[in-house]
This record gives C-alpha cells, structure tokens and sequence, in this order.
C-alpha cells in the first residue's frame, strides 16, 4: 500500500496547483467576493472587508459631447456619485461620449481603417478614472442611463495616480472585455461585468467602449468599484469542479497569452539574438516570395513576432519592411514603449500609415524614443495617428515637421497637454491634406500660419478648441487659403457669427461636410443658414445641433439647395414644422440620418408618421423622463 500514499499526494498536489489557478483566472464568472466569507465544505475563512468606493476624479478621456467650459454631457460627471440613475433617458448630468452608431463612418471625413487591426479590438473611446485606495478589485459596477451597452473593456492599472514615486513599471491588466452587443431598449441599468482576480491592487480603471451597435448616444452616470485591501486567498478545501473546465481554462490562458503577451514579442521574440537555426524551411522554400509575403499580410503584428520563431525564411519575411507599410499599434497601447519602437525601427523604414494613437502615456515612450524612431521611420509617412498621445510635446512636432516632408494626414485629438506654441511646426508641413485638432489647444496665430501654408488641406477639424479667439478670421482665412476644404468641423466654436459663415461659404464651395454644433453666436434671422444652403450645394452632412434659431425657411433652402445631403441633426430647434421636414425628405432622396430630438413641434407622433412615410430615413428622437 506504500506506493500509493505517494501518488495520492502527487495527485493532490496538482489538485490543489489546479484550483489556485481556477480562482486566478476566474473561471466562468466565479469571481472572489469579499462581501462574504468565502465558503468551502460549510467553513468560512475569515472575512476581509470590502470597500466600496465611486470614482473621485476623471484622469483622461479620448472624447465627449459637452464643453471644455461646462459639466453639460462631460466625461467629468463620471466623478462622485450617480446624479441621475436609476432614472432612464436623456440628462445633461452624464458622461456622453462624441460618437454612437455608424453613421461617422459613412460621412465625407470618415477615415480608411488600419489593416491588421486584431479582430478582438473594438474599442472606439475610453475613460481613465481614479479612485482614493488602492484595492484588489471584486466587482466594477458601471451606471448606464441611456442606451446602455457600449462597454466592451474594462481595465485595472497598478500604477498609483496620487502616489509621489511613479513605478518603475506601469502594468496593464484587462479583468472584462466582450465583443459589442446589441441591448434591447435604452433603459438605465447596473452592469456589472464578471471580472477576473489581478495580483495587485488598483485605483485606476479605464473604461473602453464601442457605440457603433447603439440606436443614440450612451449615458454614463457613475462606476463604483468594489475591492478588499488584501489579496484574496482561496481555501484548499473547496467544492469538486469539472476538470473539463481546466482545458477550457488553458484555452483562455492560450488566448490571453495571445492578446497580452504578443507586444513583448516585439521586445523579445522579434529581437535578431532570438533568432536560431533551423536545419530546413520546410515547403516554403518551394514557395515564391510575393505569395509567402501576400500570405502573411493578413496576420496581426503579434502573430508575425511569433512567427518568425519558426524558421530562419520566415523571419526574413517577418521582418521585412514591406509587411509594414501600415502599421497600427493603437490596440496594443498598454505594452507599447520605447524598446518596442527601438525593434519595429529596422521593419518600419517603409511604413507610410503609423498609428501610435492612445500609446505612450505614463511615460511609456520618451521624447526621444519617439524622435529617434520618427527620424528612422517617418520619411515615407503619409499618415500619422496620435489622438491622446500625451507624451506629445513641441520637440515632437518639430521633429515630425522635419522629417515627414511627405505627411498628408495628422491626428491629433485630444492631444490636450500639447503646449499652444508647438503648433507652430505644423504650417512647416505645407503637404498636409487632413489636420484633426479636436480638443487641443491651438491658438489662433498658430492656426492662422497653418491654413496660410497649408493650401492643400481638404478635412480640418476644430471642434471644441476653446483657445481660438476670433473664428470670424479663421473662417476668412480658410475661404481665402483653403479652396480645396470638403470637410470642416467647428463643434462648440464659440464666436463664429454670419460674418465668418458667409467668407467660408463663398470662399469653400467643395464643403461636402459641416459640423457647426452648438455654437451659440449664429442666428438663423442674419441669413446664414440660408446662405449656406445656397452657397454650399455639396452638402451631405450638416449639423446645426442645438441652434434654437432654425426655422423653416432653412428647412425648406436645404431642401431646395442641397438635394445631396446624407445627414442633417438640428436637435433642439423650436421653429421647425412637420412641413417643412416633409419638403426636406422629399426632396433629399439620399438623406439617412436625420435628428429631430427636443425639437418641440416634432412629437413622437409626427416622427411616426416620417418614419412610415420614409422608412430609408433614420429619424432620430431622444427623450428624458
């Protein structure tokens, strides 16, 4: 019988290895919560107390609907408790994101993606908030208000925000993601993502959405997060699981090796010193090298890294610059530093898109980690992403200035800790076609030397820039400079008035979109609107949201005028009649979007009735309760 002591300890052992890594990787949902004793075989370990915290402070954020200037729909309402749940609908004293739906993809300004983006990133826009102690999380308890479902990631950080010594290492880890889901109906609700355990604590969540599935904007009210001061340890004594759910377990481990440790690759496993002989290549040496190169297109920049562990012909592949003439790094951002951008440098010396947007903050990437790579890589750029790369400052854009002599598009939204005179540097790239400068803060004499030397400049965006003094002469200017503009975002500008509409109208006559927002200084009663209408026939998206002046003679000069036009939202508007919205969908047989919500003479029936009538048409109506 001695023998078999032996194997039964042997067999616990591996029992016992199997159950921590169960309650590690929180299988199916099973998650430790410490609102209760955890308990095994009817005995309870003691209780470790939990804490139950709501955000206190709003750190960072891609995007939001409300002003820099104000609270109205800001991702700032995210701090403190919920202002408006468990109620249902539309209210100011939410977070709302710029975005919802597809229609953003489908205007004039909409971009091409990236190729080889990873087919399990949906993120879109993000949310960044800290909290007072730092906790081993149990549960993230996130408030939707209105048209709920739009999270698809949820993310601990160890880095501690109010600490004084920053960390060494900065470590990112996912406890929730899900494909988008479509939910039925835009009522408030908890949800309350099954999150795996972290071994280390955290007051720092980021929150990733994707509204592309959503019918209107979503409504963030609050997130609460609940954790234990110390690390949860299960007991030995537990209940039987099924040992099927072990192999299910290393299957997600597989996978999550494969969305998280995929960008070390880029510092180790694509590293020349890994690269070991192979006796042979297999079949591919039969292979011409156009076809094994078409083949490996289609992988996603992790898969490459492994790949070229296999053979020494693959690893030349891998690492030629030809699979990397685009090139996206957004959906790693977490891993992304200096010591990858070093690896990519040799593979990159032909890359013409670049997508560095959401990487490099806290530090990840330098100055002049960045400069080196941009000094290697980017005399072939002809397109660069950096929307939130706050490591961003004025040497970089001197550096970009410098040495991309062939860039055609810029993005850098919501760049807003780039200091106002770096801008300067970019009326040096007088080949630019595409300048996004949604919220940074671009100063008018900046901006002014930008539209002068930039002639070629076709989309420009200038939404919620707050430190532009007089849009009157900006819009002179581009009228003046800017011949070639079919894309103009002005969201939230604050002084444009008839003057600056009726120089950009006779001077921009190609405008295909116009975003003219919530800016409060334009009245319908000076003509502007009209003026538009008929100076601007190529219209298809006009947005006069919240512009409580258009009335029906506008109406009815767009329905005239602008029988292109796709998309129109003129929420808020109180002189706007059943009538004229009928002129406008007869006339206008190519217009899908259009948004009608708080206009006070359109009531649900009349929206009704314009749906039966035109059912091509998406007729938008929000509500509050």
């Amino acid at each position: 019988m001695s023998p078999v002591f032996p194997m039964l300890t042997v067999l616990s052992m591996f029992y016992y290895i199997c159950l921590r890594r169960r309650a590690r990787i929180a299988t199916r949902g099973e998650m430790m919560n410490s609102r209760r004793a955890i308990e095994s075989n009817n005995r309870a370990l003691p209780v470790n107390v939990e804490i139950v915290q709501y955000a206190k402070e709003v750190l960072d954020f891609s995007s939001h609907y409300g002003s820099e200037n104000s609270m109205s729909y800001t991702m700032w309402n995210l701090a403190g408790i919920q202002n408006v749940y468990p109620s249902s609908g539309d209210f100011t004293q939410t977070a709302v994101f710029r975005t919802y739906g597809t229609w953003w993809d489908q205007c004039p300004s909409a971009r091409l993606p990236f190729k080889r983006t990873p087919p399990n990133f949906y993120s879109q826009d993000y949310v960044e908030l800290a909290f007072e102690d730092p906790v081993y999380p149990t549960a993230v308890h996130i408030l939707e208000t209105y048209h709920p479902g739009a999270v698809v990631r949820v993310l601990a950080c160890s880095a501690n925000p109010y600490s004084q010594n920053p960390p060494a290492e900065v470590r990112w880890e996912v406890l929730w993601s899900e494909a988008p889901t479509k939910v039925n109906g835009p009522q408030a609700r908890q949800f309350t993502p099954c999150i795996k355990q972290i071994d280390f604590p955290t007051n720092l969540i980021r929150l990733e959405v994707n509204s592309s599935l959503l019918d209107y904007y979503t409504e963030l009210d609050a997130v609460v997060l609940h954790g234990v001061k110390e690390r949860p340890v299960l007991s030995l004594k537990t209940t039987m699981i099924d040992m099927n759910d072990i192999d299910e377990d290393e299957d997600e481990d597989e996978d999550e090796e494969k969305d998280g440790g995929g960008m070390e690759s880029l510092n180790k496993q694509f590293s020349v010193a890994a690269l070991k002989e192979w006796p042979t290549n297999g079949y591919f040496d039969k292979l011409p090298y156009e076809l094994i190169q078409l083949i490996l297109s289609h992988l996603t920049v992790p898969d490459l890294c492994r790949l070229a562990q296999t053979c020494k012909l693959l690893y030349q592949h891998c690492c030629d610059p030809l699979q990397y003439i685009h090139l996206s790094l957004q959906p790693y951002w977490a891993r992304i530093n200096d010591t990858s951008l070093e690896y990519l440098q040799s593979r990159c010396t032909l890359v013409q898109w670049l997508n560095l947007s959401w990487t490099g903050n806290r530090g990840a990437i330098s100055v002049s980690g960045f400069s080196r790579f941009m000094k290697i890589c980017g005399s072939e750029l002809v397109r660069l992403e950096l929307a939130c790369g706050h490591f961003l400052n004025e040497t970089c854009l001197e550096v970009i200035a410098e040495t991309c002599v062939n860039l055609q598009e810029l993005n850098l939204s919501s760049c807003d800790k780039l200091p106002p005179q770096a801008f300067n540097h970019i009326a040096k790239v007088g080949s630019l076609k595409r300048l996004i400068l949604y919220r940074t803060k671009v100063e008018q004499t900046a901006l002014l030397s930008i539209l002068n030397f930039c002639s070629e400049l076709q989309h420009l965006s200038l939404g919620s820039c707050v430190m532009i003094e007089d849009y009157d002469l900006i819009a002179s200017m581009m009228g003046a400079k800017c011949k070639k503009l079919r894309t103009l975002d002005l969201w939230r500008c604050k002084n444009i008035t008839e003057n600056g509409i009726a120089e950009l109208a006779s001077g921009c006559q190609l405008l295909e979109e116009l975003d003219l927002g919530w800016c409060p200084t334009l009245q319908s009663s000076t003509g502007c609107f009209t003026n538009i209408a008929r100076k601007l026939p190529n219209l298809q998206k006009l947005f006069l949201t919240a512009n409580r002046s258009v009335c029906d003679t506008d109406i009815e000069e767009l329905a005239a005028n602008c029988t292109h036009l796709r998309q129109l939202d003129i929420l808020g508007t109180r002189m706007v009649s059943p009538t004229s919205l009928r002129k406008l969908l007869e006339s206008c047989k190519d217009l899908s979007l259009l948004d009608v919500s708080f206009c006070s003479q359109i009531d649900n029936r009349v929206v009704l009735e314009l749906n039966a009538s035109f059912p091509h048409v998406l007729i938008k109506k929000s509500f509050t309760q």
